[in-house]
């Protein structure tokens, strides 16, 4: 990718940007590839275990020096598989985090996992590393359709990789779970919905499959071997999804997240308040404010995991340079693939709509000072004729939030924001 010749600097003066961030470790690796997946991830390389661990836990530390070792507020460990890594792995990779970087006291540290991978012992082992929060890729609780999707576990095991969590005494818990799948019925999803409710996980993220190019599961639609899943269908099973949560006693916080009342995903949360976060890995992307760039700078890092692993030594062996100049250009980084500054614009659209996924809605004027845009000015048109069809709600106490009719056609609303 062609690099920018004028680029965003890091830099002492600037430092004071980076009160505290959001760090995310893109973990590669699978046993094997989901057939729905279009994620950076991969099977079959294991033999590249101990070089990404070297430039992850390398790459880890070079950032703390160039943005001055800013407190890490949450740690998310995603892939791919986390729990497919070595035994002793995660706990080395949050060595490195926690040598590098003050973390807060209180910090939620999340580990992606897949059920089968949870056995006591590995359990045991999340826990002593440092792992707090545990998310499980249970998807459905369908045999049949978790064969379809091409998952390792059964329902069966699902269950048992909770409790083994629980045993580890892990008591803040994620349940994956997916609608929309093809030939998923209604009736399969209110099972699924029943049983993971008995399981009283800490916290639920339901997704509606999307077809992304590219993966087997789109081909195998467009060939007529699966039937392409009906929309209104999925609509449903989100509408059953709400009361039935609701009943149970989980705060729907977010329009595909649940959970007990003060279990939200504080590593979620940042993405969808717009906070700064760094993420390390391949294909990782990254968000931070960079004064000298004038506002948010979002790069990321090359996908290949040999080539990552290569740039990241690179870059590991100058880290030491950056603590002792004025300022460095982020595409010289070695493991940065590419980068943009985001326009006004951009920043402001998507201050909305990622402010208004969040169901208790947003404070606009608080919102317009973060990002430097009189936002109510700005889109004083859009506003007023959402809130007039009934897809917007202004509350009270001044907050702006999604009316409940408007969850499902969601991205509608938000691209409106996009002028």
């Amino acid at each position: 990718m062609e690099r920018r010749p004028l680029t965003p600097a890091l830099s002492h003066e600037g430092r004071g940007s980076f009160s505290g961030i959001s760090l995310y470790v893109h973990i590669p690796f699978c046993l094997t590839k989901c057939p729905y997946c279009d994620f950076n991830t991969y099977q079959g390389i294991e033999a590249q275990f101990g070089d990404f661990l070297t430039a992850a836990t390398g790459e880890i530390g070079a950032w703390a020096t160039a943005l001055g070792r800013p407190a890490v507020n949450t740690v998310f460990l995603g892939g791919g598989t986390p729990s497919y890594l070595p035994a002793g792995d995660v706990g080395r990779i949050l060595d490195a985090i926690s040598a590098a970087y003050p973390i807060r006291s209180d910090a939620e540290i999340t580990a992606e996992c897949n059920p089968n991978d949870l056995t006591d012992a590995r359990c045991a082992e999340l826990r002593a590393a440092g792992i707090n929060r545990v998310s499980i890729g249970v998807q459905s609780m369908d045999n049949g359709l978790l064969a379809m999707l091409g998952r390792r576990h059964d329902a069966d095991e699902a269950v048992a990789a909770l409790r083994a969590c629980r045993r580890a005494g892990f008591d803040n818990v994620n349940l994956d779970l997916m609608y929309g799948l093809p030939q998923q019925t209604l009736a399969q999803w209110q099972d699924t919905v029943a049983q993971t409710v008995a399981l009283g996980p800490e916290h639920l993220s339901l997704y509606s499959l999307t077809l992304e190019e590219g993966t087997p599961l789109r081909r195998w639609v467009e060939q007529g071997r699966l039937p392409e899943p009906d929309p209104d269908l999925a609509a449903d099973m989100y509408d059953h999804a709400r009361a039935a949560l609701a009943d149970a006693g989980y705060h729907h916080y977010e329009i595909s997240n649940w959970c007990r009342p003060g279990r939200e995903s504080e590593h979620n949360l940042a993405y969808w308040r717009n906070r700064q976060w760094l993420g390390v890995g391949p294909g990782a992307h990254s968000s931070l404010r960079i004064e000298e760039a004038g506002g948010i700078v979002r790069f990321w890092t090359v996908r290949s995991p040999r080539d990552y692993a290569r740039k990241a030594a690179e870059w590991t062996a100058t880290a030491a340079q950056w603590a002792s100049v004025t300022a460095a250009g982020i595409d010289n980084v070695p493991t940065v693939d590419g980068l943009e500054v985001i326009d006004e614009a951009t920043a402001a659209a998507e201050t909305m709509f990622l402010g208004l996924r969040l169901l208790d809605g947003m404070d606009v004027g608080a919102a317009s000072e973060r990002v430097g845009v009189d936002l109510l000015a700005r889109y004083e048109t859009e506003l007023g004729e959402l809130t007039a069809e009934g897809l917007l709600v202004w509350e009270s106490d001044g907050r702006l939030r999604l009316a409940e009719d408007a969850y499902l056609v969601a991205n509608q609303v938000f691209t409106r924001f996009l002028v």
